[in-house]
C-alpha cells in the first residue's frame, strides 16, 4: 500500500494495492505495520463505527479533548465521500486549514488522522457506508464539535449538494467560539501526547 502525508501534519491518505480476478477483487484495507512506521507507533484500535448516509450528509467537524483523544482510520465501504481532516490544534503552523481525500468504493482508500485533530465527510451517494477504526471509545463528555459550515473554515462542499447537517452540528460553534472558549486542543499538548505513544 501507499501512504502520503497530507498537509495537515499528522494525518495520512492510504491507498491499497487492489488484486482484481474473475470472482471480485481482494485487498488489505489495513496494515498496522505499516501505518505504524509512518505514525511512529500502533494505532490500538479500541471501538469501531460504522456510518450509512444518504447524498448531501455532512458529519462533522468532530474531534476529542487530549489527551487521550481519538485518533481515527476511516474507509468508504459502499458509496463514496469527501474526508476532511481539519487542523484544530492552537498553535499549529496549518490550524484552521484542511485538507481533503475522495473516498469510495472503487479507489477504495483511507484516511488516518490522529489525535488532536478534526473529522468530517460529505456523502456523495445515496447508501454511503463509512467504516472508522478509533483508538479510543466514544466519550460523550470529551467529544466536541465545531459547524461544518463555518465560513473561517471554509470546507469546500461538491457543487450541487444541499448539506443536511444533524442537529448537534447544526448547533455546534464555530472555530473562532471554541477558540475562545478554550475548547480546543493546542499543538504542544498534541505533540507531548504522540510523543508518550512512541
Amino acid at each position: 500500500m501507499e501512504i502520503r502525508p497530507l498537509k495537515i501534519d499528522g494525518a495520512w491518505e492510504i491507498t491499497p494495492r487492489q488484486f482484481p480476478d474473475d470472482r471480485g477483487v481482494f485487498l488489505e484495507s489495513f496494515r498496522g505495520d505499516h501505518l505504524a512506521k509512518i505514525v511512529g507507533h500502533r494505532l490500538d484500535v479500541v471501538q469501531t463505527n460504522v456510518s450509512v448516509s444518504s447524498r448531501g450528509t455532512v458529519r462533522g467537524i468532530h474531534f476529542a479533548d487530549v489527551p487521550v483523544g481519538q485518533a481515527k482510520y476511516v474507509t468508504a465501504v459502499t458509496g463514496a465521500l469527501i474526508d476532511y481532516v481539519v487542523d484544530l490544534r492552537v498553535g499549529s503552523p496549518t490550524f484552521g486549514q484542511w485538507d481533503a481525500v475522495l473516498l469510495d468504493a472503487v479507489d477504495r482508500r483511507a484516511v488516518y488522522l490522529s489525535e488532536g485533530l478534526g473529522h468530517a465527510f460529505c456523502a456523495l451517494e445515496d447508501g454511503t457506508t463509512a467504516h472508522y477504526l478509533c483508538s479510543a471509545a466514544y466519550n460523550p463528555t470529551a467529544e466536541h464539535g465545531i459547524h461544518p459550515l463555518d465560513p473561517t473554515v471554509g470546507l469546500r462542499l461538491p457543487d450541487g449538494l444541499e448539506p443536511l447537517l444533524s442537529p448537534k452540528d447544526a448547533a455546534a460553534p464555530t472555530l473562532a467560539e471554541a477558540e475562545a472558549s478554550g475548547l480546543l486542543p493546542t499543538y504542544a499538548v498534541c505533540l507531548d501526547f504522540h510523543a508518550t505513544q512512541r
